[in-house]
């Protein structure tokens, strides 16, 4: 069987300032990685100097013929920008190189449409494709058109290209109905987690951060793991049992990445939704990229955008086994209640438990409690007693019933009746 053609693609970035070369050079390289995972192979790079972009073709009129030279030489298929570009933009350039031009919001949306696997994952990405395409198709029919494949153009791209305003307003409309009704459905479950007094911990993180490896180290699950970007986007939920009966839940989520685009994070929100309703979030950190100090950044600029900024975090280092002692000792200085782990190493892992068992109240305290055995109500806390706490001993007379147990701090309120102590 014949190989599936990979598209050649041409980059280009653009630097405003002479001090920002080198970011641009560092985001052009983030940029091979997207491309890549959107099954691109990249021939060439351009990075643009200028102090704005240009309103027309972004890069100016002499940089973007200089473009077309070069885009002709190695014989590129699509051109990707380092940044979105306006629905002008995205025409004028593309009437004058004659070629496929994609920015990089469609590029990202190109991938989660490649990677989405549940029926929720694919609306989202969908929902979030359609409002990038609306505002894109006034006097851009023809454009849209002659596309004819590959990145930029997958999920509803490939049979929504046609479609007029008043079509893609209604498929919103019906797709955000659905996505309510996830909603919906998410909070009647946190409602119940809640009454259960099962904490949740959301991990999140840089895209490729090593989340879904730490995740199947904690909950010794077999979550696809992968160099490539963005490989888990729909929300994995996993129980975790610790070696005393205590009981947690642990959510591994989407990578995120600098400047993720509005219509992503907005699409994603009933997902993301559960990292701000989380009793914990495990910040994983890259600790050996050369960029770590801007990822930690991203990261907390989405969690504050999708309002879980206030939720208890925890910072973990991965892939501490990478990176000399000294520095392992610096980011101990730096960050004094971070942890540094190799989960690759399977190294850390009991102190990241007991961390964040003591971050989560989940810290035991022996007690003596006592129940009516006729009651309904202290009978459900009987229950509770030996769903989440480990039973000592367990005594009925004369219709009392006398548990002693060890209880996590968190539930101690849930079980106490007033005879309790």
């Amino acid at each position: 069987m014949a190989a599936q053609h990979r598209e050649r693609a041409a980059l280009v970035g653009l630097a405003l300032r002479r001090s920002t070369k080198l970011d641009a050079e560092r985001s052009i390289e983030e940029l091979t990685g997207l491309a890549e995972a959107a099954g691109a192979t990249v021939v060439m790079t351009l990075i643009q100097e200028r102090p704005t972009p240009d309103p027309a073709t972004y890069i100016g009129s002499g940089k973007l013929d200089e473009l077309a030279i070069e885009c002709a030489r190695f014989a590129a298929d699509v051109v990707i920008f380092d940044n979105e570009l306006s629905p002008a933009q995205q025409r004028h350039v593309e009437e004058r190189l004659d070629r496929k031009v994609v920015d990089r919001t469609q590029l990202i949306l190109d991938i989660f449409a490649r990677r989405a696997r549940t029926r929720e994952g694919k609306w989202q990405v969908e929902l979030a494709q359609l409002k990038y395409m609306l505002p894109r198709l006034a006097g851009s029919g023809t454009a849209l058109s002659r596309l004819g494949g590959g990145i930029g153009t997958r999920g509803p791209g490939e049979t929504k290209l046609e479609t007029d305003r008043r079509r893609i307003r209604q498929r919103i409309h019906a797709i955000s109905g659905e996505i309510d009704s996830i909603r919906k459905r998410r909070r009647h479950s946190r409602a119940r987690r809640q009454k259960a007094s099962v904490p949740l911990v959301a991990l999140v993180g840089y895209t490729n951060a090593g989340k879904t490896t730490l995740f199947n180290l904690l909950t010794k699950q077999s979550a696809e793991a992968s160099d490539a970007l963005f490989v888990t986007l729909d929300p994995l939920v996993r129980q975790v049992s610790l070696p005393d009966n205590r009981r947690l839940l642990m959510s591994d989520t989407v990578g995120f990445i600098e400047r993720l685009p509005h219509t992503l994070v907005a699409a994603f929100r009933a997902t993301l939704e559960q990292v701000a309703e989380a009793d914990l979030v495990l910040h994983v950190i890259d600790a050996a990229s050369p960029e770590r100090d801007s990822h930690i950044e991203a990261v907390r600029s989405v969690l504050e955008e999708v309002g879980a900024a206030n939720v208890a975090t925890m910072d973990v280092f991965n892939k501490c086994d990478l990176i000399e002692a000294g520095e392992v000792e610096r980011l101990g200085r730096l960050y004094p209640e971070a942890l540094c782990i190799s989960a690759l190493r399977n190294t850390g892992r009991t102190e990241m438990i007991d961390a964040i068992a003591k971050k989560l109240e989940l810290d035991t305290r022996r007690v003596m409690l006592e129940f009516d055995e006729d009651s309904a109500e202290d009978r459900e806390k009987i229950a509770r007693v030996y769903r989440h706490a480990r039973v000592v001993s367990h005594v009925t007379s004369d219709g009392r019933v006398a548990i002693e147990a060890d209880v996590p701090r968190r539930v101690l309120d849930r079980v106490k009746t007033a005879g309790g102590r």
